[in-house]
């Protein structure tokens, strides 16, 4: 595909989702922006959270780790993780979502005020906001590179006009609507995500001469699709992946404002149950396919002769836009769009919404008689994160070295473990109580143990690899630390 046409496609998707986001936003009041004034379609919300939970990241470089033999997401390994999820957003499903409907939250972090105080509400939101930032950002920042290379590398524009512009789009057409816009846009991007995800085997089985059951044959004999490891000490061994993958699942989504934001958005608890579970049955389906069609990458590239770039992230794009045919090239193209953006307005909706109402308290002023200074400050903020994913875009542009979602995974591992350990505490220590002042020093302490853990594994622990049960330990060290602060209730 020329880089005209790549323009001319983008230029026509973005006019798209500015029409949904005009007819869809309402009154642009931050009861709308919040919560879309509880009035979100269950099923819209499960599809939707189809493209904002794989995101960019998933559609590139998933399938580009699984000929990573050395990756920890090698092989089918990812299935591992994924198959954790399920019980993950079971968790989600019938102890915390319950929790949030009965104390009717608008930020789920909310709830930490109410149960210890002050520092540990702030200490949460905190987390989140670290940690959604620095997500959102990897997320943006990989569907940024693969345009620089295949689209403003061409036309000789700089990496930095690339990332303002992408930053610029999902700001204007997140700024007014807020959740009620994410549903709807959504589930539109997770259309075009999934369709272009199955356009491309399409494509890969036409040119390899095989059907569905062939192809099915053609994944399971190739030398990728291994999915179960039993060596304790890898990072991948099945168990760290598994019940790292629930935890994940439960941290990543159930206590993050991002994901909760637009399960909190339906009617009723009963609706939002029905969304978490048909959205955790369809996500396992989805990360099938995009390992299995990792393999098939791989296979098709071997079979034409194609040499496999050094950084396998690149392997989907090139093989996508250079090689596949037009209508294939199209569709990806609108699949890799759609998924980083339907990740990262939703990120960007939600830092908004955490920082108005954790830190600003907007919930505790009187909306009727300043609204417009409200609704001002809003904007602000959303300007403010904006130019933040901006910022960190650009320096993970000179540091980042690895492949994307072992990266994002590993961050997450440090980032998410207190807040882990915050709820943990909360939910199943009912009679004891925080000396609130300590919670950050204990919060703090957890990443930091864990960081030097992670560093010095191998050597102090003969060989052993860290992998996503590191964000258990996290979770663990900081309920052991806020125990140690805690006291019993009266």
């Amino acid at each position: 595909m020329s880089p005209f046409l790549i323009i001319s496609v983008m230029i026509a998707y973005f006019g798209l989702l500015f029409i949904v986001a005009m007819l869809t936003s309402g009154d642009s009041s931050n009861e709308t922006f919040f919560v879309g004034k509880k009035q979100s379609p269950w099923y819209l919300v499960a599809f939707g959270m189809i493209g904002a939970s794989l995101s960019g990241v998933t559609f590139v470089s998933i399938p580009g780790a699984v000929g990573n033999f050395n990756s920890v997401n090698g092989y089918f390994s990812y299935m591992q993780l994924a198959s954790g999820y399920i019980f993950g957003y079971a968790v989600v499903a019938t102890v915390l979502m319950p929790l949030y409907y009965r104390l009717n939250l608008t930020s789920i972090y909310a709830y930490l005020l109410q149960r210890f105080g002050f520092w540990s509400h702030k200490t949460g939101a905190f987390f989140f906001i670290l940690s959604r930032t620095i997500g959102a950002s990897f997320r943006l920042f990989l569907a940024i590179t693969v345009l620089q290379i295949f689209v403003f590398d061409a036309l000789h524009l700089h990496f930095v006009l690339n990332a303002l512009f992408t930053v610029l789009l999902i700001w204007a057409f997140t700024t007014r609507g807020g959740v009620r816009t994410l549903v709807f846009t959504d589930a539109l991007q997770t259309t075009f995500l999934i369709g272009g995800l199955l356009m491309v085997i399409y494509t890969i089985a036409q040119s390899l001469g095989v059907g569905l059951g062939g192809l099915v044959q053609t994944i399971t004999n190739s030398e990728y699709s291994k999915v179960i490891f039993t060596n304790p000490l890898e990072a991948r061994f099945w168990a760290k992946q598994f019940f790292g993958g629930m935890f994940i699942a439960i941290a990543m989504t159930g206590l993050d404002q991002d994901l909760m934001q637009k399960n909190i958005s339906c009617k009723n608890i009963g609706e939002a149950q029905k969304n978490m579970f048909t959205f955790s049955g369809i996500l396992f389906f989805v990360n099938l396919l995009f390992v299995s069609l990792g393999a098939l990458l791989y296979l098709y590239a071997n079979a034409k002769g194609i040499a496999i770039p050094a950084k396998t992230d690149h392997l989907f794009p090139t093989l996508a836009l250079n090689y596949f045919p037009p209508l294939a090239s199209l569709l990806f193209l609108l699949g890799i769009l759609s998924a980083t953006h339907a990740s990262a307005d939703a990120a960007l909706t939600s830092l908004t919404t955490s920082f108005c109402v954790d830190f600003l308290g907007f919930e505790k002023i009187d909306q009727s008689q300043t609204s417009k200074q409200l609704k001002r400050t809003r904007h602000l903020v959303h300007i403010g994160f904006s130019v933040l994913l901006f910022a960190m875009i650009l320096l993970f542009k000179y540091v980042l070295q690895e492949d994307v979602v072992s990266t994002l995974f590993k961050v997450a591992t440090f980032t998410y473990g207190p807040l882990l350990g915050l709820y943990a505490f909360g939910l199943f220590v009912p009679k004891r109580q925080l000396r609130d002042t300590l919670t950050p020093l204990a919060c703090v302490a957890s990443p930091v143990i864990c960081y030097v853990l992670n560093a010095n594994a191998k050597t102090w622990f003969g060989g052993y690899e860290f992998g996503n049960e590191m964000l258990i330990l996290n979770g663990f060290l900081t309920f052991v630390g806020l125990w140690a602060i805690s006291y019993r209730q009266k």
